[in-house]
């Protein structure tokens, strides 16, 4: 953990509660109305819902958090950018496709809540099907109009930085990459939620079904900067050019690469950049990798509320291993550019 100097905002700016700055652009402050009930049903009130692993007390006093993490080289954060912190103690994360063709994080920690996640960055459209059907509420620096407005529309919960644990830090990077979350305090303060979030994922006890070996994957969402070079170890998968702190990396027991349209928000960021929107609902294709081994699967997930099911190749529903789970939103039809995923024995 590093040890780290935080400063408050200017009067003047914490003044403008109806504002938030995020990638040029302001809109309101912090949104506070209640998701709805998602449609898959509860699972074994003793078992983590982003893991499916088994924990001492499911019943979190606080909700799951999604937090907004950049996936772009340190080196171009400014400052003495040591990487990507707080990851290593997430539950799941979801990669999604930002706009110039880079790509953005959205941490998910529900059992375990460090005191320091950062660089926190800006929401997008896309985090409504994530967060939605796990009532979480996501941590943020801020978002565009359009944004804050689909949010308000969907019922989402967020926080950003007019919340005291959400600000800036001396050593973490140069804005907008200098700002961190301590979901520690903020789960602290947090009003329990009424029910434990239903699983995100169909959890299972068993291995997947023989599939082809896949000791190495690679996985693009955007540009070369957004390709990821996974190796399976015997336990796990790591990443070779993560941006993860030494130390603090999410090592995967399973990779998931989801295929999903996308479309254009109806703005443009501050660059002129269309900014994307990743629809992860409907159905499509994906490739699950696990155990060093690849198996093909069709993913479902009829609305934004719904958690996402599996079914194999001959159409019957397919668990996943319970473990911390990669999930890659991956366009495939849409407005952008289509990403890719290839593996080897």
């Amino acid at each position: 953990m590093h040890i780290r100097t935080r400063y408050a905002l200017p009067a003047a700016a914490a003044a403008l509660s109806l504002l938030v700055t995020a990638c040029g652009s302001k809109s309101a402050d912090t949104a506070t109305s209640s998701p709805g009930s998602p449609s898959a049903s509860a699972a074994a009130p003793s078992t983590n819902p982003l893991t499916g692993l088994t924990m001492a007390d499911a019943e979190q006093p606080h909700p799951v958090y999604l937090v907004k993490v950049p996936d772009t080289p340190p080196s171009t954060w400014g400052g003495g950018a040591a990487g990507q912190v707080g990851l290593g103690k997430a539950d799941l994360i979801t990669e999604e496709l930002v706009e110039g063709g880079l790509c953005r994080l959205a941490a998910l920690y529900y059992d375990k809540l460090p005191k320091e996640v950062g660089p926190v960055r800006s929401a997008r459209l896309t985090d409504v099907g994530v967060a939605k059907p796990l009532n979480a509420t996501i941590v943020t620096s801020g978002m565009a109009p359009v944004t804050f407005n689909g949010m308000k529309k969907a019922g989402v919960t967020f926080l950003n930085m007019n919340n005291p644990n959400i600000v800036r830090v001396t050593d973490l990077g140069n804005q907008p990459y200098d700002v961190a979350a301590n979901l520690r305090r903020i789960g602290a303060e947090a009003k329990k939620p009424a029910s434990r979030p239903h699983d995100y994922l169909p959890f299972g006890t068993k291995a997947l079904a023989k599939g082809k070996p896949a000791k190495s994957v690679t996985t693009s969402v955007g540009h070369a900067a957004c390709t990821d070079r996974w190796s399976y170890t015997g336990q796990h998968y790591v990443m070779s050019n993560s941006f993860m702190a030494k130390g603090d990396d999410f090592t995967p027991d399973t990779i998931i690469a989801a295929t999903i349209t996308t479309s254009s928000a109806p703005y443009r960021d501050p660059a002129g950049n269309p900014v994307p929107v990743s629809h992860f609902v409907g159905t499509g294709k994906a490739l699950i990798f696990h155990g060093g081994q690849m198996v093909k699967a069709t993913w479902v997930k009829p609305s934004e509320d719904s958690t996402v099911k599996f079914k194999d190749a001959a159409g019957k529903p397919l668990k996943i291993p319970a473990g911390r789970t990669w999930l890659d939103l991956v366009p495939g039809k849409g407005t952008f550019p289509a990403g890719s995923v290839s593996w080897g024995k």
